[in-house]
């Protein structure tokens, strides 16, 4: 196709839209189809669904707090924790529970001693409850909702049924756009999950649809300062793990713990961390041997420690920081003689947040419209096939060809290919074409391998240069039936970035 075609064909947006409209013209007598459709119409305009999920203690609500900055989702092994829980942008705080049966119901909202919000079933059984729908007046919020899961693999069999069966129903597409995986390391349980999450249909999951964290990042180096290095180094030899690549989009690091700890940093855990930070190291280095050590230090370190930083204190300082995060903050006191919007920019930095984020962005943000359309035709299909109509035989056509020919969903079946290794290329090549299809992000200047920043003439004229040279390789008579279809992807990935560029 040209670069002309190309731009005058409605984008998969536009046509996952007119396809729910039609269908709802036809469905409008019957009141199940006709409420599921318009529930998707509308989730078109909401902001991104990004559920966390994972293993039991593997820290989904401590790194869902500190995406948002603010300590809202409930962090202990409470009732809260065994429901699922969505939080959304909202004018005003409020808690509404949607029991299974019945009438939702607001519960009372109340904030903790340091501001953060207080969940309170108010003596439902969790078991009762379908989920938890959290307002909450927040930046972070209003782009994209986060939704908070129960523990796969968990102790009660209930919270963990719930989890599987909101992430991976058996029928219908789920109800988050995107899956934010977390995991301590990789576990068969967790390679079981993303297994079951993944489905060869291009309109549900794909890896694209899946970022893996590997959370309580500290943990892995045993609190030393290295420790978040050590488990960037881990995540980069699983991100070119073949299994796993063709799972998850990514791998990234991130130590939740000190990532929340530093976006909600209190002046007086840093008058605490100061007056630590002025002993001399030895004392220190032997404070923190061990978390009961810094808590309870035996009597020869006991007599030198501030007065004001007595065990309830130190207590108080290891539940928020923990070991590393302690060590950490001291070391930067120390040696940067930070202060306190200094420390807690530094403690976010160091914990792999903004790596994250920018990985959240590039990957789900840009997507947003992929990902919405993605789950609108598969709602589309559930009711073609739920309630055939010898009317509605067109429609049933109409996905397909949406399925088949939207470009969007050529250039994820390649990059599935790609990453299975089901497509020969060499090495270089590979990660080329998986760059042009977007796999480390939909802008041109990414795709491009340029910049981020790269003006509009840079990136012409790499488009320009990828073009010809993968027409080259797509007509060269040594390429193969399926080398020369991937390359007819990239070819057609290339022209779309030129007329896009073009336009601008």
């Amino acid at each position: 196709m040209t670069t002309t075609d190309t731009s005058r064909r409605p984008g998969l947006g536009a046509r996952a839209r007119s396809l729910l409209r039609a269908t709802l013209d036809e469905y409008s007598d019957s009141p199940q189809a006709a409420a599921w459709l318009r529930h998707h119409l509308e989730r078109f305009d909401e902001p991104l669904r990004l559920a966390i999920a994972g293993k039991v203690k593997a820290g989904k609500s401590t790194l869902l707090n500190a995406l948002v900055g603010e300590e809202i989702a409930a962090t202990d092994a409470g009732e809260c924790t065994r429901v699922v829980t969505w939080y959304a942008d909202g004018p005003t705080p409020r808690i509404v529970l949607h029991p299974r049966v019945g009438e939702p119901r607001q519960l009372r909202t109340r904030r903790g001693e340091h501001g953060g919000l207080v969940v309170d079933l108010d003596g439902a059984d969790p078991e009762t409850v379908d989920r938890l729908v959290v307002d909450w007046p927040s930046s972070g919020l209003r782009t994209t909702s986060l939704i908070d899961t129960p523990g796969i693999a968990s102790l009660t069999a209930d919270a963990a049924s719930r989890a599987g069966a909101f992430l991976t129903p058996d029928e219908a597409p789920s109800q988050a756009d995107a899956v934010l995986y977390l995991m301590r390391h990789l576990h068969s349980a967790d390679a079981r999950f993303l297994e079951s999450f993944h489905d060869r249909h291009v309109a549900r999951a794909t890896p694209v649809s899946t970022v893996a964290v590997l959370s309580r990042a500290d943990e892995i180096g045993v609190g030393r300062l290295d420790a978040v290095t050590s488990a960037q180094r881990i995540a980069e030899r699983y991100r070119t793990d073949e299994k796993l690549s063709t799972l998850c989009q990514t791998v990234v690091a991130v130590a939740g713990l000190v990532a929340l700890t530093g976006r909600t940093l209190r002046q007086d855990e840093f008058l605490a961390l100061r007056a630590l930070a002025a002993l001399d190291g030895a004392t220190t280095d032997a404070l923190l041997l061990s978390a009961d050590r810094f808590v309870t230090p035996p009597d020869s370190l006991r007599d030198r420690l501030p007065t004001d930083v007595d065990a309830a204190r130190r207590a108080g300082l290891l539940a928020r920081f923990g070991v590393f995060g302690v060590r950490l903050s001291l070391a930067l006191i120390r040696s940067e003689d930070a202060d306190a919007n200094r420390l807690a920019t530094e403690l976010v930095r160091r914990s792999g947040l903004d790596d994250l984020r920018e990985v959240l962005d590039s990957q789900f943000s840009e997507r947003r419209d992929l990902l919405k359309a993605r789950s609108a035709l598969l709602a589309v299909e559930l009711v073609l096939a739920r309630e055939p109509r010898p009317a509605v035989r067109a429609l049933a056509v109409e996905v397909e060809r949406v399925f088949a020919s939207a470009h969007e969903f050529a250039e994820l079946r390649l990059l599935a290919a790609l990453r299975a290794r089901s497509v020969r290329l060499p090495t270089e090549a590979r990660d080329e074409a998986e760059r042009l299809v977007g796999g480390s992000g939909s802008r041109a200047a990414v795709r491009l391998g340029l910049d981020p920043d790269a003006d509009d003439a840079a990136c012409r004229a790499a488009a320009v240069e990828a073009l010809g040279r993968w027409r080259r390789r797509g007509s060269s008579p040594l390429s193969d039936r399926a080398t020369v279809d991937a390359c007819s992807v990239v070819i057609r990935s290339c022209e779309g970035m030129l007329a896009s560029l073009t336009r601008s």
